[in-house]
């Protein structure tokens, strides 16, 4: 098993540094955002950021399915982590939230993100933005580091995921929380699109049923778990003829709505006092 979560971890890297070494209009095909002709799918996931204070188009790869730090919450003054931080977005709207008072810290297992989100942070002359190599599942932050976590279609692309939510808990202050979206699932997907590895690293295939997702959570120690927001995603034909026959997506076109995008809140509780 071990062995299986590695390979998926490589696979999804090579992939992310593969987008990280692109410019924006050459990305190639992912679920999480691609701007190839043959299947113009640039935003079925990724949200419109524009709006947000402290948005940089430069570190805006389209490789989202939400705004998590849209409903974070986040303070002047705090500490935040991004999870899964690519080349910087959510980072720098976060440090806008923050001020110069607070901190922000990003971290990617791909080197070829951390390197463009370094670039685009110093090109912005920020000092109090960094980037960090790291693995989710152990995470390489100190214990009750951060006010509030964030994270933009990443959870689900890490195989332990309840491994991930625990290192969350770990690294937060008790009284923090965090605000994190991600794809979830209420129902089965055909399995040639569960099977292929660039449905994958798209945020797709590795999505897992919704109410395993919020379970791992609630089990990892949070409390008051909110869904701040829920929208349904619908992959195009563009992308599901590369996986299916025309009579598999007349098939799937007909079930409901199995793939969702949600933002989840939650919150690590304050340590009662002895007894």
């Amino acid at each position: 098993m071990k062995e299986h979560h590695n390979e998926i971890k490589e696979m999804v890297k090579q992939k992310y540094d593969q987008i990280a070494l692109q410019d924006l209009p050459a990305q190639p095909a992912s679920c999480c955002g691609s701007n190839g002709e043959e299947t113009k799918v640039y935003n079925i996931m990724s949200e419109e950021y524009t709006s947000l204070k402290g948005y940089h188009p430069e570190a805006d790869l389209k490789l989202g399915c939400g705004l998590p730090t849209e409903f974070a919450r986040i303070k002047k003054g705090d500490t935040v982590i991004d999870l899964g931080s690519g080349a910087g977005n959510d980072c720098f709207v976060a440090r806008h939230e923050t001020g110069e008072a607070g901190k922000v810290i990003g971290i990617d297992f791909s080197e070829e993100m951390i390197r463009k989100a370094r670039i685009n942070a110093d090109k912005l002359r920020f000092n109090n933005v960094e980037f960090r190599t790291g693995d989710i599942e152990d995470l390489p932050v100190a214990d009750q580091t951060a006010d509030v976590v964030v994270s933009n279609c990443v959870m689900n692309l890490v195989p332990d995921k309840a491994k991930a939510f625990s290192e969350v808990h770990r690294i937060l202050r008790e009284g923090g929380h965090f605000s994190i979206s991600d794809i979830v699932i209420t129902g089965d997907l055909p399995a040639k699109i569960k099977s292929a590895a660039e449905m994958y690293a798209g945020c797709v295939a590795s999505a897992i049923y919704k109410k395993d997702y919020l379970e791992i959570i609630e089990k990892s120690g949070f409390d008051n778990l909110i869904i701040q927001k829920k929208k349904p995603i619908v992959v195009p034909e563009e992308i599901l003829k590369n996986y299916l026959s025309e009579e598999e997506i007349t098939a799937y076109n007909q079930q409901d709505h199995r793939i969702f995008s949600i933002t989840v809140y939650a919150e690590k509780p304050r340590a009662t006092c002895c007894g």
